[in-house]
Formats: C-alpha cells, sequence, structure tokens
C-alpha cells in the first residue's frame, strides 16, 4: 500500500519559514515526479512547485525565490522549504505524484484525484 505523510504544517507570522515535509512508503521518490499543491477554495489544488523524475523544476510565479522544493532519495522525503511567508500563502499543502510511471503533475488538478498519490495535507496559516 502507497502511504504519503505530511508534516510540518503550523501558523506563523508573515515573513516566517516553514518546511513541509512529505514521506512516501510503498513507492520510491527517487524516479518519481513528485510536487506540492495548494488547495484553492472548492476542490481545486494549485500546484505549487514540481520536481519531474528527470530533474525538471518548476515553481509557481507568487512563490519564486521564497519556496524551493527538493527530496531526499535516501529518506523517501520530499520537502517544501517556504521563506518570508505571506497571508497569501495560506492554505491547505498537499504533497503528490503520480500513480503511473512517468506521470505527470498538472498546474491544477481536481485535490485528491485517483490518477496521483496524495499526502493527508498540511495546513498553513501565515498571519499578518
Amino acid at each position: 500500500e502507497v502511504q504519503l505523510v505530511e508534516s510540518g504544517g503550523d501558523s506563523v507570522q508573515t515573513g516566517g519559514s516553514l518546511t513541509l515535509s512529505c514521506t512516501a512508503s510503498g513507492l520510491s521518490f527517487s524516479d518519481s515526479t513528485v510536487g506540492w499543491y495548494r488547495q484553492s477554495p472548492g476542490d481545486q489544488c494549485e500546484l505549487v512547485s514540481r520536481d519531474t523524475y528527470d530533474a525538471i523544476t518548476y515553481t509557481k510565479d507568487s512563490v519564486k525565490g521564497r519556496f524551493a522544493i527538493s527530496r531526499d532519495s535516501a529518506k523517501n522525503t520530499l520537502y517544501l522549504q517556504m521563506n518570508d511567508l505571506k497571508p497569501d500563502d495560506t492554505g491547505v499543502y498537499f504533497c503528490a505524484t503520480p500513480r503511473s510511471r512517468h506521470g505527470t503533475l498538472y498546474i491544477e488538478a481536481v485535490c485528491g484525484n485517483r490518477f496521483l498519490y496524495w499526502g493527508q495535507g498540511a495546513q498553513v496559516s501565515v498571519s499578518s
């Protein structure tokens, strides 16, 4: 059984930092496309950052220079380092990876859709 377990969500003030972690069991992150989504109002998820299986990175414009995605293959763990947080960064963040080998993570997705494996979500709250 595949599981993605997230940690690191918290409440911080504007300008603060957080690191989200996502540890996988039942699959290897080392040769997969992995990424982080943030839930929009409703059931839509917006891609925040993605690192493909062939090492191509995408980062949403509004967080460029502040957020960084990384992975530790030895720990089978994905990270999202978030610096200089702003109230607009508030939301539930999900890690995700495609179920199919060499699948992709689209810029927008229905949260929890069956084409991806999803973490349980981490709440990030940024106060002004």
